[in-house]
C-alpha cells in the first residue's frame, strides 16, 4: 500500500489535541492544499475562514452543540459555499446576473467540501490531526452574525486541527462498512431486511439489532442537534428556494405565452 492510501486508511477524527501549535508553514501548506482541489469550471465557490480569535472558537464550541475540544483547536477552518462572490465579479462587468438557486448552492457546497477533504488529507501527511464538525450548519440566526455571513453565502462545514494526543493515536478507527454494502454497479438497488441485518452484524455491541438501532436512531435522526440542523437549513435554504419558485413561474409563463 502506497503512502497516500495508507494515510487515507489510517487516518481518523481527533478529538483531542496537544499543547503544540501549528506552525505557520505547516498551516499555509494544508490552506494552499485545499484550493488544489477539484472545483466546478475552476471557479472555487468557496471562501473559507480561518478562525484565529480565541473568543470566536469558543463562540463556536458552544453554538455547535456544546463542544470543548473546538476551542482548544489549534487551527479551525470554515468552508463556506459561497454562491455570492461571483455575483460580485460579474457585477463588476456591469452584467445582470440572475440570483442564484438550488442548483447553485448544491455545486458550491460541493465545491467547498472537496477542498476541505483536500486540507484533512494534506494535514494528515504532516501528522496534524483534524475533525470534521458539521454542527456548524445549526443556529443560523447567531451563526451569520458571528461570521458575518452575507446573503447566499452558507457554512458547509468546518474543520478543527491539532497535534492528536497519545491516546487519540492508540484509539481504535471506527470500521467501515464492506464494498459490497455500499457499492452498487450501474443502478441504485435497496436492501432487504436480511442484508440490512447483514450489515449490522457484529456492529451492535452485543445488542440486538432492533435494540441497537433505537438508541441510535434517537441519538442521532430524532436528536435535538439534528432537528435544529434541519430548521437552521431550511432558513439558508429559502433565499435560494424562493429564486427557484419565482424562475419557475417565469418560466410558465413564458410557455404559455409562446403556447398562445
Amino acid at each position: 500500500m502506497n503512502p497516500t492510501l495508507q494515510s487515507l486508511h489510517t487516518r481518523k477524527s481527533t478529538r483531542a489535541f496537544t499543547d503544540a501549535p501549528i506552525a505557520g508553514e505547516t498551516r499555509q501548506a494544508i490552506l494552499t492544499a485545499a484550493l488544489q482541489a477539484p472545483s466546478a469550471g475552476c471557479q472555487l465557490l468557496y471562501t473559507i475562514l480561518d478562525i484565529t480569535d480565541q473568543a470566536k472558537k469558543e463562540r463556536l464550541a458552544v453554538l455547535c452543540d456544546h463542544q470543548p475540544f473546538i476551542a482548544g483547536a489549534k487551527m479551525v477552518l470554515i468552508f463556506c459555499a459561497d454562491c455570492q462572490k461571483w455575483l460580485t465579479f460579474y457585477k463588476e462587468a456591469n452584467l445582470s446576473p440572475r440570483e442564484p438557486g438550488a442548483g447553485d448552492l448544491l455545486l458550491a457546497v460541493e465545491d467547498a467540501l472537496i477542498a476541505a477533504q483536500n486540507a484533512v488529507v494534506a494535514a494528515e501527511s504532516m501528522g496534524v490531526g483534524s475533525c470534521y464538525i458539521g454542527d456548524v450548519m445549526e443556529n443560523v440566526e447567531e451563526m451569520k452574525v458571528l461570521l458575518q455571513l452575507p446573503e447566499y453565502v452558507y457554512p458547509a462545514c468546518m474543520l478543527v486541527f491539532g497535534y492528536p494526543t497519545e491516546q487519540q493515536k492508540r484509539r481504535p478507527k471506527p470500521e467501515r462498512f464492506a464494498l459490497s454494502d455500499i457499492v452498487c454497479e450501474n443502478t441504485y438497488r435497496s436492501k432487504d431486511g436480511q442484508k440490512i441485518r447483514a450489515m449490522f452484524e457484529g456492529r451492535t455491541g452485543g445488542q440486538g439489532y432492533d435494540q441497537w438501532m433505537e438508541a441510535f436512531w434517537k441519538r442521532k435522526y430524532e436528536s435535538d442537534f439534528s432537528n435544529e440542523m434541519n430548521r437552521s437549513m431550511e432558513a439558508y435554504l429559502k433565499a435560494f428556494l424562493q429564486e427557484t419558485k419565482s424562475r419557475g413561474s417565469r418560466n410558465e409563463n413564458k410557455s404559455e405565452k409562446t403556447n398562445q
